[in-house]
């Protein structure tokens, strides 16, 4: 029996779609070793496809995804040269008339997560010296719109940490969207300071920011009518959110990045940082990619993760 088309938005104007994908695999495959890694992978074909990622939340046997595809033909052929160079390395020569080919693949959500699925299965299998599928059916899509509709799918993707009881508050899960956003400082400006905000006139980022975590607070504090085992932001938290207006305060702020203590392959300063990293490079994937990045909110702290187990 054929397979149902995929529903995607036509006509050169931008579509947001919340994509659900999960393994083959028993259990929870997914431990922090391997989040971090698909968040990786995420960030790389970010940088290469038209494609804007508002939110998102790695778990451990699933993975959500909220984006907004855009069109190809936004995108001057200088542009996309860059992108592929950029992506495949300042070598890669374009082929005569493949500019009409790359606007359509770069702007297509199913080559996005295709690319994305393929090459954390390829780290996977490697790291854990398998063979064999890692992904269960074909991802799931669902066409949302701007607006009211997008920010209640962003908190819903949000609050999946917390509906699973793995922490009491979003931004204390490093391996979704409010994470990243608290304990980076949204590095690299990977995530889209959309939150579905703007579509209401906020046009200042810091303002979003508040108004998105309010949003999130709110409807994490609701029992989830269909899960009845499902957690909820508990009483205290989102009061003491609350009387803070909803803005993370600088105990806060510091909190959520000393997991770099604990999680980095290397912690220090960026002269430690890069000397022993140099005596380490067996330890690491892709020891000619790794640079040294600075721990937002410690001043002079760089870090360097380790993104494959010693196995």
């Amino acid at each position: 029996m054929p397979r149902t088309r995929r529903m995607v938005i036509q006509g050169g104007v931008p579509g947001v779609y919340h994509v659900i994908s999960r393994t083959a695999l028993p259990g929870l495959p997914f431990k922090a070793v391997e989040k971090d890694m698909l968040l990786s992978i995420i960030k790389r074909y970010s940088q290469l496809f038209f494609i804007e990622i508002l939110g998102f939340s790695l778990m451990g046997n699933h993975f959500h995804l909220v984006v907004r595809m855009l069109p190809g033909d936004r995108f001057t052929e200088e542009e996309v040269i860059k992108r592929l160079q950029h992506h495949y390395g300042e070598e890669f020569n374009l082929a005569e008339g493949r500019i009409p080919y790359y606007n359509e693949k770069l702007s297509s959500l199913a080559n996005f997560v295709k690319e994305v699925k393929q090459a954390f299965s390829v780290y996977y299998n490697r790291c854990h010296k398998r063979k064999g599928t890692l992904w269960g059916e074909r991802f799931k899509s669902v066409i949302v719109e701007n607006g009211e509709t997008l920010i209640n799918c962003l908190a819903y993707v949000e609050l999946n940490p917390v509906r699973a009881g793995l922490v009491k508050k979003p931004e204390d899960y490093r391996w979704n969207s409010m994470g990243y956003h608290t304990q980076t400082g949204n590095a690299d400006g990977f995530l889209s300071m959309d939150f579905g905000i703007l579509e209401f006139g906020e046009k200042n980022e810091s303002e979003r920011m508040r108004r998105y975590r309010e949003y999130v607070y709110e409807a994490g504090a609701i029992s989830h009518p269909g899960k009845p085992t499902a957690q909820t932001i508990q009483k205290q938290v989102l009061k003491k959110a609350r009387e803070k207006d909803f803005k993370p305060t600088r105990v806060e702020r510091f909190l959520s990045r000393t997991r770099y203590f604990t999680d980095s392959g290397v912690i220090g300063s960026k002269a430690f940082v890069s000397a022993t990293f140099s005596h380490f490079q067996d330890f690491f994937q892709n020891p000619g990619n790794r640079k040294p990045k600075p721990v937002q909110g410690l001043d002079g702290v760089y870090s360097l993760k380790r993104l494959c187990e010693i196995l």
